[in-house]
């Protein structure tokens, strides 16, 4: 059973991190991302935003944009955890950048070749980002350009993203699935391995954005096909900022699936102007940073 038409936006990929100072540098004096808000948390988050952990973490949004027109990335961080166990469940992310590889050199990170065309970073926690050495095609255009997870069935994950939750196709290969909601948001590459799949401790969660009317009845079609929900649809507060509804999914492979609602969300994700001297204040106190 297939859901009604889905009027679906991507918004971010969530990465855990190790350590928040190597992780700050890499994103903003590597990649040359903006931090576009920061926020502690006292306890774990009902929607196991920070995974299965109940303790204090953080969450810093870092792109070259606002989340209303950029896809973005959620760095999540759980105080006194100094590392994950990484998995092969995650392929890299995509940019478009004649300025990141410059930065890289000037800092002395290591620049890897990537197969075929571009260069590959990896982040202090081993995820990787493929730097395509163009410019984006406009001035407005987002630079991050696609997400990639792998898959162990493609046919399968072609049925699950395209018919169930009724992402547009943009190109496809015997190994590959390139798919959005449309517009110039960033695309999800999906790619199967041969390999079994191993999602380990670093797993993330890709999430996108819904009108609050179309959360009822994806969930309603993702229940009616046997689809995996982690969590129902439930609220989120976080101090002082609008309070959002989100469901949580999983594809056949695991891969966490966040669909939130647009109208909460898009005051959520407001850019905060103080985000990153408040990044930089919250890794200069803790207790668990190295020094």
């Amino acid at each position: 059973m297939a859901a009604a038409t889905v009027p679906g936006r991507a918004l971010h990929y969530v990465f855990k991190i190790g350590d928040r100072a190597k992780n700050a540098h890499f994103f903003r004096q590597v990649l040359g991302m903006k931090v576009l808000r920061h926020e502690e948390f006292k306890e774990g988050c009902d929607a196991e935003c920070n995974g299965p952990y109940d303790n204090r973490w953080s969450k810093t949004m870092v792109g070259y944009g606002p989340e209303s027109s950029h896809f973005v990335i959620e760095l999540t961080y759980n105080y006194g955890v100094t590392s994950y166990e990484m998995g092969n469940d995650f392929g890299g992310v995509t940019i478009h950048s004649t300025e990141i590889l410059s930065r890289a050199a000037q800092h002395s990170y290591p620049i890897e070749k990537a197969d075929g065309n571009g260069s590959v970073l990896t982040s202090p926690d081993g995820y990787k980002f493929y730097v395509i050495d163009q410019a984006p095609s406009s001035a407005n255009a987002d630079p991050l350009k696609s997400v990639e997870l792998h898959v162990s069935n493609l046919a399968a994950s072609r049925n699950y993203w395209q018919q169930l939750l009724q992402m547009k196709i943009l190109a496809e290969t015997k190994q590959t699935l390139l798919l959005t909601y449309g517009g110039n948001q960033a695309s999800l590459q999906l790619t199967q391995i041969t390999d079994a799949l191993n999602r380990a401790k670093a797993y993330g969660r890709i999430a996108f954005a819904v009108p609050s009317a179309n959360q009822p009845p994806l969930h309603e079609a993702v229940k009616a096909a046997g689809g995996t929900i982690l969590k129902p649809l439930i609220t989120l507060d976080t101090p002082g900022k609008a309070t959002v509804s989100v469901l949580i999914l999983a594809d056949p492979d695991g891969h966490e699936i966040c669909f939130v609602d647009e109208e909460g969300f898009s005051q959520l994700s407001q850019v905060e102007p103080d985000g990153e001297q408040r990044l930089d204040k919250y890794i200069a106190k803790d207790p668990f940073q190295p020094k």
